[in-house]
């Protein structure tokens, strides 16, 4: 994959950690640059993690899966930038506004399952992972403080759109796969 594709897709997986600090930026009242500073870090390094983690999951099977690997890139970035899209439009979702360690964690970790899938389709395009993993890691970081302070400044901005652009960010890296 590409630079610019990396550095696209790192965009698209940090959106939901975005969302996520966006609506705790609106919420929280005490200890923003603390909380902030937590929601980033946790989110960021979970974004980092994840993709290492499936794209060594998937080493053992690599030469398996590699004649049809530009294929299944292609249906795990259309189902993530669609479900992303089908995500946006769901009125009932509901933002756990928790901050303490067992809290971040799992918002981490719920940000970031994406993230795993991204790994799979990074060691099928041969890139380069550990920088893939810090571009990703880094970008989710800046938008989770980003969306903390945006919240914090900012009266309710629907989050929708941003959703649905990351999701349609997927649907043309999916689709770019196949050339």
């Amino acid at each position: 994959m590409t630079l610019a594709g990396i550095i696209l897709l790192a965009i698209a997986l940090s959106i939901d950690a975005c969302a996520v600090s966006f609506a705790h930026g609106l919420i929280m009242r005490e200890n923003r640059l603390k909380n902030a500073l937590f929601l980033a870090i946790f989110t960021g390094v979970a974004q980092a993690v994840m993709p290492l983690i499936g794209y060594f999951v998937t080493q053992p099977f690599y030469k398996t899966i590699e004649p049809v690997g530009k294929w299944i890139v292609f249906c795990i970035f259309l189902y993530l930038g669609i479900k992303i899209i089908q995500e946006a439009f769901e009125k009932d979702r509901e933002v756990p506004l928790c901050l303490s360690l067992s809290c971040l964690f799992m918002i981490a970790i719920a940000t970031s399952i994406d993230a795993l899938a991204a790994g799979v389709t990074l060691a099928l395009t041969s890139s380069r992972i550990f920088v893939s993993a810090i571009m990703i890691g880094c970008t989710t970081f800046l938008f989770s403080l980003f969306g903390f302070v945006s919240g914090c400044f900012l009266k309710k901005i629907p989050t929708m759109y941003l959703e649905i652009f990351a999701g349609i960010i997927l649907i043309l890296l999916a689709l770019k796969s196949t050339l």
